[in-house]
């Protein structure tokens, strides 16, 4: 694997990484039909825990087997695939080498009470990633929860593990919990604090929710008035998340969220692109599409990171 100039570029931003860790950054960022330029396409397929088995696979009852999934990573050209334990376990041998996965370590449910307090249980771990042949561990923090300093703590202790043991980290940083309001969880202020917070406890690959125009705290939007932080269009708002990831120093990743109409979802996509966001980890608006209809948009995607569209 030749790796370009461009990746180089980003790989020298961990001044503080192992070989072993920026090997496997190195192997996602190579990967798939964007290996190379620096942006990533992944697919996450942690719904089942989040959401149910139903509200996730029967759309399209072909995603209720761990292969698919795997399979449509590596025929789309994707950059990675994220899943739980046993949906990584299910296929691992089958797609060993096929593809770069993320071990996603931890997890919540929509059947616990959690309003103020969201919390997420440790479902693996880094030698999980490590006998799965892994590159990278993921793990998700709420930022605004009154559980977010314990798992702020689980997270900086598993990422010092994974970091000694050469895998990279990924950070799924999603704002709720507390006295955030729904509006806030994706408001510009609260996006760009999450990204930040990922960052500084050590993630190499950030993901969060593209933010909306919104400012959440009094303190914060006076500063954003003052300042006059551009925020109307999306690919503002996205230039300013990538900046509070340490001017660009780390990668950011954003969700596709709910699904929605393909003219929506490419839309986003090129604010993405335009704001210098790293890529997107799509989920649920890729595997509940018939799988021809997810290729064909995931080339679509793939093209507009390329600058093709």
């Amino acid at each position: 694997m030749k790796i370009t100039q461009r990746v180089k570029k980003i790989l020298s931003y961990y001044e503080s990484d192992n070989p072993g860790t920026k090997g496997n950054l190195a192997r996602i960022l190579m990967h798939g039909k964007l290996g190379g330029t620096g942006r990533l396409v992944i697919l996450p397929v942690d719904q089942g825990f989040e959401h149910g088995p139903a509200r996730s696979f029967a759309p399209n009852p072909d995603a209720y087997d761990p292969h698919y999934h795997f399979k449509l990573a590596v025929d789309a050209g994707l950059s990675a695939y994220a899943a739980p334990l046993g949906m990584i376990e299910a296929g691992a041998d089958s797609f060993a080498g096929a593809v770069p996965t993320i071990l996603k370590v931890n997890s919540s449910n929509s059947l616990a009470r959690a309003k103020e307090n969201p919390d997420q249980a440790v479902t693996a771990s880094v030698n999980d990633a490590l006998r799965l042949g892994c590159s990278a561990i993921g793990l998700t923090i709420y930022p605004g929860s009154d559980a977010a300093f314990e798992m702020i703590e689980e997270a900086r202790e598993m990422a010092e593990e994974a970091k000694a043991a050469g895998l990279a980290v990924v950070i799924w940083s999603y704002p709720r919990g507390g006295d955030l309001s729904k509006a806030g969880e994706t408001a510009i202020d609260i996006s760009a604090y999450a990204a930040q917070i990922a960052a500084l406890i050590g993630a190499h690959i950030i993901k969060v929710k593209p933010p909306t125009e919104a400012l959440e705290l009094e303190a914060a939007k006076k500063v954003y008035e003052e300042r006059n932080i551009p925020r109307a269009t999306l690919a503002q708002r996205i230039a300013h998340v990538v900046q509070s990831a340490f001017n660009g120093r780390r990668l950011v990743v954003f969700s596709g969220g709910e699904a929605k109409d393909l003219d929506g979802l490419l839309a986003e996509v090129r604010a993405i692109r335009d704001g210098g966001g790293t890529g997107s980890i799509i989920g649920r608006n890729t595997f509940q599409r018939p799988r021809d209809e997810a290729i064909a948009m995931l080339n679509q995607i793939i093209d507009i990171y390329r600058g093709k569209d």
